[in-house]
């Protein structure tokens, strides 16, 4: 059902009510991003929204029909997401590594920007959901990849260019950016700052000579090889000491 759709729903014999189905998505959908899928009751949306249990239920059918309602005008959210984060990795006058802290930066700004929930709706919404909730959970999971497949893409073009090390492992690499990412917005959710996220950034950043090389995973480690060296030839085109911007 499209979100344009809008409901006139009766106040016992008086005057009808207009229901505007926009505003109460509006509504819903920072409810959601706030609470989470599972933590937002029906009780919880008719108090935010204003409009009567019956309204609801007949404009959208359950909680889950509301979700999904409210995930459509998350596409104009998405949209603009990979607006903003794209040309990050698309300047032609950044090597990988800058790109690379360009666009982690950019997804932490967007994570503690005004005008919207601290975080990113479809992290904070997946959190901790029940068995029940499987469907939702594959909805969300179907957008979730955005970010590590943005990120994917690009190790992939600058491997054939050669900023890479062919040995490089880029899918294994942009999941592994893609795990932080996660974590960074639920910690701007629970309230950290974006200078303390910007440090993790930082963080991230001081690895990258050794993520740059990051070769497939193997079955097993043999004893006494070092993890953290990643395998890696300190005679690759990778600074070992520093990143190139």
């Amino acid at each position: 059902m499209s979100s344009k759709t809008a409901v006139t729903a009766l106040r016992g014999r008086g005057r009808p009510k207009h229901f505007d189905a926009d505003a109460t998505l509006d509504v819903a959908l920072r409810l959601f991003w706030q609470h989470g899928f599972e933590a937002t009751s029906m009780h919880d949306l008719v108090a935010a929204t204003g409009a009567k249990a019956p309204t609801l239920y007949h404009a959208f059918g359950n909680k889950e029909g509301l979700f999904r309602a409210a995930m459509e005008r998350m596409e104009r959210y998405l949209q603009r997401f990979v607006r903003k984060m794209k040309p990050c990795l698309d300047n032609p006058h950044r090597r990988v590594a800058g790109a690379t802290e360009d666009f982690l930066t950019a997804c932490v700004a967007q994570f503690t920007g005004e005008g919207l929930p601290p975080g990113c709706f479809l992290i904070c919404t997946s959190s901790a959901l029940s068995a029940d909730s499987q469907p939702i959970a594959a909805l969300l999971r179907s957008h979730n990849m955005q970010p590590e497949q943005l990120l994917r893409d690009f190790y992939r073009e600058r491997q054939m260019s050669g900023e890479l090390p062919p040995s490089t492992d880029t899918d294994r690499l942009a999941k592994y950016l893609a795990c932080p990412l996660q974590g960074m917005a639920v910690q701007a959710r629970d309230g950290v700052s974006h200078r303390q996220l910007c440090m993790l950034v930082a963080l991230i950043m001081a690895l990258w000579p050794q993520l740059a090389r990051l070769p497939a995973a193997s079955p097993a480690v043999a004893p006494g090889v070092d993890k953290m060296s990643l395998g890696a030839d300190r005679g690759d085109d990778v600074d070992s000491r520093t990143y190139r911007r």
